[in-house]
């Protein structure tokens, strides 16, 4: 009878979904006549914030502009990029490996940038993989990822990366329960309730950014969903949206949905350091990856760690606290000053908001009703500031705007909901196009946001923009929100799927000391050629280095002979720009992996295995000077055990006279 209700509440909701997806008649009128006005951005001048929004299943990261939705720069993370050479140059391949060997793809689903004393301060945006689990490091004096950290004991990193207030810790809750990497993984499926179990990685960050993993917590078998550090006096805490804690191993849409309430839980992380000081961390055996980009040598590395320090909090009574939540809970949301909790039950009718201060006291009262495979379930009553009462269906994720409104995306109904957080009024509600995700608001999970504009990641966009076959783009809705109301102003389309983003001031990170050329004299690339009278070819064996430089509009050597099939020919290419904005394209004809775009400065490697002979031309794949055109080059393959001699020229190689 249970199951014969689920089955028809679920097909109200998709009917809900469906018809919320239709065109609303009144659409065309929603932007008013002063929208073009607040996102019009004048040649020459430059948008209020960077917004940089998660690719999905693209596994990479894109930055726009806000107001004016402008797509500036898809930065490759963990998926290969044919753009710019990204897992396809011999430097940067090392930064795609994994304990599985070289995976160059992922699903990226959180940007979030670093932060001091819980604001906003423009040095690193970090971000998920969530298919292999990993988490990376932009870094934005130079837009590039500088570092790919896996995570063992994890599947499915998707209540990730999160941080602390002063970035101490980067934390990543995984999604999907499995046995620990350092236990017998051959298990029937079924015995999930015994053997399944998840950890929550606290990644350490240091003062330059470099991550490694501090300690995990070993936990019950459930699925975390997302996550977010305390702020003000809930520093020192972590709260986690977690749901099927049915523990369901088939058929989640039902079986993970039994329970009126799931929970948020709630972790004391400087409990949690206090009993890894006491020793009783575990280190167990594993296997992760950890690649680190060299800015010096313009290289990356990549190590295989094999051990991780665990703490089992069944036996610590005072490390996680179960709040009750309803209904299998997506979004877990801080206020900006740290007392509010709250909490986005998908198929909830109410938005619980959970307050520190009467978690603290409900602790200290011992309200507890019961446990959780040992970890103490909190009174409902206890810890509840209040509900948002029929704010919409299918709430998924609330920001804030600093002046005390939250706002809370609803999937099902497509809207955003504006609410008051003390009173748990509600304000506004707006449409979106449609069933919209997660939203943004620029600084919206930190102490100050700078509100001023709230972004909608919508799913479907059905009739927004021209239809492209059976997909359609995803559509990105930007509302000023400087008013009582909220009004639509913009809409654009996205790569990938979108699914959660963070921005800030243009000049907070424009002004910070952005890289705009890599100086020749610091170049430590071991192949570097710092002048085109370096420039050289040198076999060893079948090993072909050929050490090339490129400037407007020629590279030295532009003729080579001598390269033999059976060849490994690598190209190490150094840009001898010293201007901002000159980069160079190198590609071969026949070549299997990509080009390489080489910035002013650095130096690249491609590796070419020459398969037949013919002469193979070689250009600028990137228009860089008026003659353009003419930056190109021959090579000539010779059949294997040729004696045709290694010659490599510039400019004397000229045509025979007759």
């Amino acid at each position: 009878m249970k199951n014969q209700f689920l089955k028809v509440f679920f097909a109200i909701i998709m009917a809900v979904a469906f018809f919320s997806s239709c065109k609303p008649k009144n659409s065309g009128d929603l932007v008013s006549g002063d929208a073009a006005k607040k996102v019009y951005v004048a040649p020459g001048k430059y948008d209020e914030f960077y917004n940089f929004v998660s690719g999905g299943f693209s596994g990479q990261l894109s930055i726009y502009g806000l107001p004016s939705g402008r797509l500036f720069k898809v930065i490759p993370v963990f998926s290969q990029d044919p753009e710019n050479g990204w897992g396809y140059s011999e430097e940067t391949k090392p930064m795609l490996n994994t304990s599985h060997g070289f995976v160059p793809w992922d699903d990226a689903h959180h940007p979030e940038l670093s932060q001091t004393n819980g604001e906003v301060d423009g040095r690193w945006c970090f971000i998920n993989g969530n298919n292999t689990p990993r988490v990376a490091r932009i870094n934005l004096k130079t837009f590039k990822t500088t570092e790919i950290l896996e995570l063992p004991n994890s599947a499915g990193n998707h209540s990730s990366p999160y941080v602390t207030e002063n970035s101490e810790y980067l934390v990543a809750g995984t999604r999907f329960s499995v046995p620990g990497d350092y236990e017998n993984g051959d298990i029937p499926i079924n015995t999930y309730k015994q053997n399944f179990k998840t950890h929550i990685s606290f990644v350490k960050a240091d003062k330059e950014g470099e991550m490694d993993i501090a300690f995990q917590l070993r936990l019950p078998g459930v699925d975390f969903d997302k996550a977010h550090g305390g702020k003000g006096p809930s520093n020192g805490w972590f709260f986690f949206s977690c749901y099927n804690t049915e523990q369901a191993n088939t058929l989640l849409e039902v079986n993970a949905s039994q329970k009126d309430k799931d929970f948020i839980m709630a972790v004391n992380w400087k409990k949690a350091e206090e009993y890894i000081k006491a020793g009783k961390g575990k280190k167990e055996k594993v296997r992760y990856a950890h690649n680190i980009w060299d800015e010096k040598t313009h290289t990356g590395k990549s190590e295989i760690k094999t051990e991780v320090l665990v703490l089992d909090v069944k036996n610590l009574k005072d490390i996680c606290y179960m709040m009750p939540c309803p209904k299998s809970p997506h979004g877990c949301d801080v206020d900006p000053t740290g007392e509010y909790i709250v909490g986005s039950g998908k198929l909830a009718a109410v938005i619980p908001v959970f307050s520190f201060g009467k978690l603290q006291k409900a602790i200290a009262a011992k309200q507890f009703d019961g446990e959780y495979e040992g970890i103490p379930v909190l009174k409902y009553e206890a810890v509840l500031h209040g509900e948002v009462k029929k704010p919409g269906l299918g709430p998924l994720h609330t920001e804030f705007d600093g002046k005390g409104n939250a706002y809370t995306s609803m999937f099902v109904s497509s809207e955003v909901v504006k609410w008051d957080i003390k009173t748990l009024a509600i304000l506004d509600r707006v449409p979106t196009y449609y069933s919209v995700g997660h939203l943004m608001i620029p600084g919206g999970d930190t102490r100050k946001p700078f509100g001023k504009y709230m972004v909608a990641y919508n799913k479907i966009t059905k009739d927004r923009y021209l239809p492209t076959g059976p997909e359609l783009t995803q559509s990105a809705q930007l509302y000023d929100i400087t008013g009582d109301k909220m009004q639509l102003i913009l809409d654009f389309p996205t790569i990938g799927e979108p699914h959660y983003a963070q921005a800030a001031p243009a000049d907070l990170i424009r002004n910070n000391g952005q890289l705009k050329f890599y100086k020749i004299e610091d170049n430590q690339h071991p192949f570097v050629t710092k002048g085109e009278k370096e420039s050289k070819v040198v076999r060893k064996g079948n090993r072909v280095d050929v050490y090339m430089t490129c400037v407007r509009s020629h590279f030295s050597p532009d003729n080579i002979e001598g390269i033999k099939v059976g060849d490994e020919v690598y190209f190490h290419v150094t840009n001898l720009e010293q201007d901002w904005d000159v980069p160079h394209g190198f590609a071969i004809k026949g070549a299997n992996n990509s080009e390489l775009l080489i910035m002013p400065g650095e130096t690249a490697t491609l590796k070419w295995l020459p398969t037949e002979v013919r002469i193979s031309p070689f250009y600028c794949t990137d228009f860089c000077s008026a003659l353009h055109q003419e930056m190109q080059g021959y090579l000539r393959v010779s059949p294997a055990g040729s004696s045709v001699p290694l010659t490599f020229s510039l400019g004397t190689n000229m045509p025979t006279v007759k």
